[in-house]
């Protein structure tokens, strides 16, 4: 079996990445290493499985391919990130890597016999939904980002509902983990809280957030590809719910040292809670099983283990 990992050099694609040619399939990873932050995370995500005879790296943006190569299955991980950097002049930027690449592999492999297209969507396209928000939920983004995601969601069940595509996508809540990206959130606060220097938190720190560890985004996208159901969304939450100042606290335990923080002007996009309902998924087997204490702690190890080793 041949799997299309796109993105497969970032923070979840890597994982997802190692965990499939740990279970013996043959991965292909796209990623174009664009600059939205170092070039040198992105290698360090990939360089214990470059040396694998099963895993072949193309460094090539989807948008520039004329082909793709011949796969079982397709994990569309590669997106441009960040609500907050959605707006304004950078959208067409969203734009062109949410949706356009979207739809150019649709159209691609709607023409192959391919078993699932697993996409990679996100809680933003909910908006301020009640709780828990359910995949049956109106959906308001209030974001650019969480615009583009949502059309490419609606990309995927049009493929699906014209061409017979087998897709699923995964309404991804607040992913966190080692190798997450150095804009997010835990990063940003591990690596203020170790270094002794003052954190922003947008708002007064009591918006919450469904935390869903990177080892169980991964596991879901396994068991939606390997279902049978088609043309199909899931949400995947990790069913911890936690205000930004409560996940401080956790820190503030997990390293032993006090934040230092300063409370700032929330920003535009940027909703007030998150939860998701995960019971759809949690039919096809799944559940989360990394609580958020326990993450933070791999994270803050992890962490601490790339400062070293950039000495």
């Amino acid at each position: 079996m041949k799997i299309l990992i796109t993105g497969g050099a970032g923070f979840i694609g890597s994982h997802l990445t190692e965990r499939l040619l740990g279970d013996g399939f043959d991965v292909i990873g796209i990623d174009c290493f664009t600059d939205y932050y170092p070039r040198e995370y992105k290698d360090k995500n990939i360089k214990n499985v470059l040396g694998y005879d099963r895993f072949t790296l193309i460094e090539q943006d989807i948008l520039s391919m004329d082909a793709f190569p011949d796969v079982d299955y397709v994990f569309h991980q590669a997106a441009q990130a960040g609500v907050r950097k959605s707006w304004g002049r950078d959208f067409e930027i969203y734009t062109r890597d949410n949706i356009l690449a979207t739809q150019r592999l649709l159209e691609y492999y709607k023409d192959c016999e391919i078993k699932k297209f697993v996409y990679a969507s996100s809680s933003s396209v909910y908006g301020d939904s009640e709780l828990p928000m359910k995949e049956t939920r109106m959906l308001k983004p209030l974001s650019p980002y969480g615009v583009t995601k949502l059309a490419a969601e609606n990309l995927c069940y049009l493929y699906y509902k014209n061409y017979g595509v087998p897709t699923a996508s995964l309404r991804y809540f607040t992913v966190y983990g080692p190798r997450q990206r150095p804009d997010m959130a835990i990063h940003l606060f591990v690596r203020a809280i170790l270094e002794g220097i003052e954190i922003s938190v947008y708002g007064d720190g009591e918006q919450t957030r469904d935390f869903t560890f990177v080892d169980d985004i991964v596991e879901a996208n396994v068991l939606a590809a390997m279902s049978g159901l088609q043309g199909e969304v899931f949400n995947v939450g990790g069913g911890t719910r936690i205000s930004v100042n409560e996940l401080l606290e956790i820190m503030e335990k997990v390293t032993g040292r006090r934040a230092v923080v300063k409370y700032i002007e929330k920003q535009k996009g940027d909703v007030k809670d998150t939860l998701a309902d995960a019971g759809k998924i949690g039919k096809l087997g799944w559940k989360p099983r990394v609580g958020i204490e326990e993450g933070v702690r791999r994270f803050v190890e992890w962490y601490e283990e790339l400062v070293v080793n950039q000495r």
